[in-house]
């Protein structure tokens, strides 16, 4: 992976983080908080859409997929710190 690959994870990180913030009507985390949130829902999305059998590609379907992931994610913090 060359560090043009990683700045765009990275970037779709942050917009999958950010996008994920404003659906779950979270405040956001600052722009460290919004790529780990997005970068850790890109591999929860791609998980769930993978089992699900659904394959979405390019820029657009990677954010989708890292968006879907990172709000699935903070609605699993949401109710385990509610517990």
């Amino acid at each position: 992976m060359d560090i043009t690959s990683i700045l765009i994870f990275l970037a779709i990180g942050a917009v999958a983080g950010w996008l994920a913030g404003l659906l779950m009507k979270g405040g956001g985390f600052g722009l460290l908080g919004n790529i780990v949130v997005g970068v850790i829902g890109a591999v929860v999305g791609g998980f769930v859409f993978g089992l699900l059998g659904i394959q979405a590609g390019g820029l657009l379907g990677s954010i989708l997929t890292a968006t879907a992931g990172a709000a699935l994610l903070l609605l699993i913090i949401g109710l385990v710190k509610k517990a």
